[in-house]
């Protein structure tokens, strides 16, 4: 299936690794002009390398921390500044740290302001940056990637529990008011998904039960429905179609990508 996102102009927000990369690399075998962005700056060159040998994309990259308030709009506007305008916006950010409400209790408001800055604040920013570019353009796609966390909240990640809740507030709240103008913005949310975050969390679960890691992250594909860990790529190819105008009729949409983990009805 042709997607229709040869020649487009997209950005995806961290994506120097996990499943930002992945979502590069799929944009990039489908003809996308890809910008890539990353706070490592080595990193960042090598994934944009490593796409440009797999997909024969054009691949930009723009160093930047999403965390500074100024990193939003300087890849917005470099990327439209070389490539004339811009048709896909993928916003995507690390995750904040685990915790539990009680664990943080004697922090005072850091971590919240930190995960609400990481998260929330610079998905709006990014939006802010993009809207009048893919209006110019008459339409375009703002995806976010989330978290199962906004569907079923996890009990030790309470910070990305609350901040990406608050994405998915706004990314649907802002499909009514551009839906008018051809922009669609849609959520995707990974479940486990096999990253360096998800070895990380698994990691530190394995530590705290004094077992090894690989009997943790065995224990949780045991857990799915589907008997394993997604892959990057399976979450990726997710994003690109809804990102790309073959679903140019779906918006203010979360879609899980979860192997049937979420039990939910809605």
């Amino acid at each position: 299936m042709d997607l229709g996102l040869r020649g487009k102009v997209a950005v995806v927000a961290a994506s120097s690794s996990g499943l930002g990369k992945a979502t590069a690399m799929a944009l990039g075998r489908e003809g996308a002009l890809v910008t890539v962005n990353g706070r490592d700056a080595a990193r960042l060159y090598a994934t944009a390398r490593e796409i440009r040998e797999a997909t024969g994309a054009d691949v930009i990259e723009v160093v930047g921390d999403l965390r500074e308030p100024e990193t939003p709009r300087r890849l917005i506007e470099e990327t439209v500044g070389r490539r004339g305008g811009l048709d896909v916006l993928v916003c995507n950010a690390g995750g904040p740290p685990p915790g539990t409400f009680l664990s943080l209790m004697e922090q005072g408001d850091e971590p919240w302001l930190d995960a609400v800055n990481l998260n929330l604040m610079s998905t709006l920013r990014l939006t802010r940056a993009a809207l009048p570019h893919l209006e110019a353009r008459g339409g375009g796609s703002i995806t976010t990637i989330v978290s199962i966390s906004v569907k079923q909240p996890v009990p030790t990640l309470v910070l990305s529990n609350t901040a990406r809740a608050a994405v998915v507030g706004m990314a649907k709240t802002l499909a009514t008011e551009v839906a008018p103008k051809g922009i669609r913005v849609n959520n995707v949310c990974p479940g486990s998904i096999l990253t360096d975050r998800i070895r990380s969390l698994s990691a530190a679960t394995a530590m705290e039960r004094g077992v090894d890691v690989q009997q943790v992250i065995d224990a949780e594909a045991a857990a799915i429905p589907m008997g394993r860990h997604g892959t990057p790529a399976e979450f990726a190819n997710v994003v690109a179609f809804l990102a790309s105008p073959a679903a140019s009729y779906v918006t203010g949409v979360t879609v899980l990508v979860d192997g049937g983990s979420y039990r939910g009805l809605m």
